[in-house]
Formats: structure tokens, sequence, C-alpha cells
């Protein structure tokens, strides 16, 4: 087992960055000065790569939405819905970016886990396509057929928004993720047809009722890819233990979201503590999850994580603080990577 172990990541948003002009592909591989990913810092970390998602931002821009998630308790609206044609047009320039990073040599597109096996020692950054929030995908399925011919193998149904398919979450703290109803008939044939063609259905921002929709429809397993334990941290966007139950009955798994507001029992979007806290989730989850279906899935480029980690070159401090809390090397391996493949591989029936 080397020093500083292979870490593949549920969830990042680094596509966004190129979307907003924040970077180019060729600036990510050759490595820059802000933000959460690039080539050199991934290699010096150990992020040997991930699922990358491709997610459209709310038109209205910015908000107040880090100083309401400072304080003590707070209830953010949900954005209101996307025009299709909108996040159509901007999933398609996800897929463009995602298509230069790879010729920039950044990343290699992964359609497969043997193709992941083979590129996260790297150099390049093995990388799997996700589309966060359904908003781009028609009730006829023709822009799935179209995305997943492009390389998508990950789908989140939605964000924190609502779409035809279902209801998210709202950033509600304290609150329990059973807010609204679950999925629309079109949700349903959803999840089918990503059942069908071997697209992951991604459960993060999903609410209760709508995963457990999902429970009862699909035949593949229940992955979050970047999602928190409710009993530690009681955000609307972590996970009770009732879906935890499910998640472990259908052999699925959790990725541990870094960000500090998911992270934190006290729910606020502060940087300033020290991983064991995180270490509390990764117990709570190992417990009611088993050692098979826990991983990272950080929210990179996403999130406000927490200042020892600090990016994806801080990675080792994270394996270090796993391995002070008793992790050995066979867990390790699970953890860091092979959980991941382990479940990508049964979802994608390979």
């Amino acid at each position: 087992m080397p020093e500083t172990p292979l870490f593949f990541d549920g969830h990042n948003d680094t596509v966004l960055r190129i979307l907003r002009g924040q970077v180019t592909a060729e600036q990510l591989a050759a490595g820059v000065d802000d933000g959460h990913i690039d080539a050199p810092r991934a290699r010096k970390g150990g992020l040997g790569g991930g699922i990358f998602a491709i997610f459209t931002p709310n038109p209205d821009g910015a908000s107040d939405r880090d100083d309401q998630m400072r304080q003590a308790r707070y209830d953010l609206p949900k954005p209101r819905p996307l025009d299709r044609d909108v996040a159509l047009d901007w999933t398609r320039r996800g897929f463009d970016a995602l298509e230069a990073m790879d010729r920039a040599g950044a990343i290699t597109l992964c359609r497969s886990v043997d193709e992941i096996a083979a590129a996260l020692p790297g150099p390049r950054l093995a990388a799997t396509i996700h589309i966060e929030g359904a908003e781009c995908i028609d009730p006829d399925f023709a822009a799935l057929h179209e995305f997943h011919a492009r390389g998508l193998r990950s789908l989140g149904p939605v964000w924190s928004r609502d779409t035809i398919f279902g209801q998210g979450v709202p950033f509600r703290y304290p609150a329990d993720p059973d807010i609204g109803p679950g999925l629309t008939d079109a949700g349903k044939a959803l999840v089918r047809e990503c059942n069908r063609l071997g697209i992951m259905i991604d459960l993060s921002h999903l609410n209760a009722a709508g995963m457990a929709d999902v429970a009862a429809i699909s035949d593949a397993p229940l992955v979050a890819t970047h999602s928190n334990a409710w009993a530690v941290c009681p955000h609307a966007r972590n996970l009770a233990d009732r879906q935890l139950d499910m998640i472990r009955d259908s052999d699925g798994m959790v990725g541990i979201n870094l960000a500090s507001a998911f992270l934190r029992p006290d729910g606020r979007k502060d940087a300033d503590f020290e991983l064991d806290i995180l270490l509390r989730h990764f117990d709570h989850l190992v417990e009611r999850l088993g050692e098979d279906r826990v991983g990272l899935g950080s929210d990179f480029d996403g999130s406000l994580v927490p200042r020892p980690i600090g990016d994806c070159a801080g990675l080792p401090n994270l394996a270090a603080a796993l391995r002070a809390h008793g992790v050995d090397d066979a867990l390790m391996t699970k953890v860091t990577h092979g959980n991941w493949l382990r479940v990508l591989r049964k979802t994608w029936r390979e």
C-alpha cells in the first residue's frame, strides 16, 4: 500500500469553473493557484480520478446564501426551476469542456470501470461524467440517449431545484430530508431508463420520498455520491438512518461530502474545524452501511471544505486522519477507491 493512497472521488464541480470562464482546460492540466482541483495538485495529493459533474447554475447568479448558512438556523428558498433549453445548452457545453480537458491532458474520460482502473494511477485524472440536476433531459429521453452516447454514466434527477422528475431538498438546517412528494411519473420512467442504459442514479439532493421511490423501482445499487450522516449533522441535505438502511440493503454506497455545512453538527458554513468531525460521519456510515459502502464524495470546487484538507493536495491529511483513527490498509483501499469501483461495476453491469 503506497504511503499516499489513490483516491477516486464521487463528486466534483470543476467543470463549472471552465463554464464560468474562471479557468481553461489547459490551465487545469498545467496547474493553477486557485480552486480545489488541477492535475499537479491531484498528483501531489493522490487524487487519481472521480465523477465530474456538469451543473447548470441558477440564472440569477450569486446570492447571500453563504451569509445565511453561517447562522444558527436557516431555510433558504429553493431556486426557481430552470428553462430546459438553457440547461440543455449549458450541459452540451459541459461535455465540450470535459472533452477539452481530455485533449489538454488533464483527464482521461472513462466509460467503464476497467478504463477507470487503468487510468487511476495517473498521470491524468480518471474522469467519469455526471449530470447534476436533470433539467436538460426531456420526457422522451432523447437528450439522455445523446449524452449517454457521449459518455454519461451518472445522473442526479434533481439538484436543490424541482424538475419534471422530482423535488430536491432545500438548504435548510435543522431539517429532516422528508420534504415534499416523491418522483413524478416522468421521474419513475427516468429511473427505469437509466437502469436500462446502465446510468447510475445519484440520490444526493433528492428528498426522502423521491429516494424511497427510486429504491422501490431501481434494480441497481442505491448511491448518494456526496452526502453525510443526518445523525451527526441534522441538515436536510444529509441522510437519515432509514435512508442509509435502504442504501445498505441495495448494496449501494455513500460518498462523504467535505462541505463544511454538511459536516459540522451546527450546520454552519465555516471551514475552521478539525477532521474529528468528519471521522464521526465516517464511523456512523461504516456502522450503518458496512465497510464496503463508504467512500469519498468531496464536492471539490463546489463547496467550502475543512481547512485541514483545503484542496485535493490536502487529501494526504485525510488519509493520515483515517490511519490515526485505526483504518488499516485493507479498509483504506476500500474507502479511497475500491468501494467506488465495486459499486460502479455493479451499476454498469460489467
